[in-house]
């Protein structure tokens, strides 16, 4: 199988039922996408396959077939964090920071299809991204401080 992840081309054999998320893991190492539940609830393990959102634990690895698969570690650019991922740092947004990579790459896609949301737009753009922590608030303040900077450059 063979795919683009964060912007270089891998090609491993793995089963094609096993879990996009074990390969990222295991094999590749990148375990900035995180196993939460195993069951899609939580959506820590969020990953972008061609730029839409999916939970990694529940994605085969199949589907992943010539995509391009962008985890947390593929946000950032020439050493400087993407404006979602300075947000989150600044704001503050998480506490054991668990959830906070699907938080991002959620927020990502979310700010590139609406760059000034609501509150209303951002509460259901990550409805199903659990924090066990509840630091909702801050995540909140997190993604209004990364649309404010929508102009800046964003290196995803």
């Amino acid at each position: 199988m063979t795919a683009s992840i964060n912007g270089k081309t891998y090609t491993f054999d793995t089963p094609p039922d096993r879990p996009l998320l074990e390969v990222l893991r295991e094999d590749l190492h990148l375990t900035g996408t995180k196993y939460g539940c195993g069951e899609g609830q939580c959506r820590a393990c969020t990953v972008l396959l061609d730029g839409k959102p999916v939970t990694s634990c529940l994605t085969p690895a199949r589907l992943a077939e010539g995509k391009k698969i962008t985890t947390i570690e593929g946000l950032a650019s020439n050493g400087r964090l993407h404006r979602v991922q300075q947000a989150f740092l600044e704001a503050e947004a998480m506490q054991c920071g668990y959830c906070v990579p699907g938080m991002i790459l959620r927020t990502v896609v979310l700010l590139e299809a609406n760059p000034k949301p609501t509150d209303t737009q951002i509460i259901e753009a990550l409805d199903g991204n659990l924090c066990r922590c509840c630091g909702y608030i801050r995540i909140l303040a997190a993604v209004r401080l990364a649309a404010q900077r929508e102009g800046e450059s964003s290196n995803a």
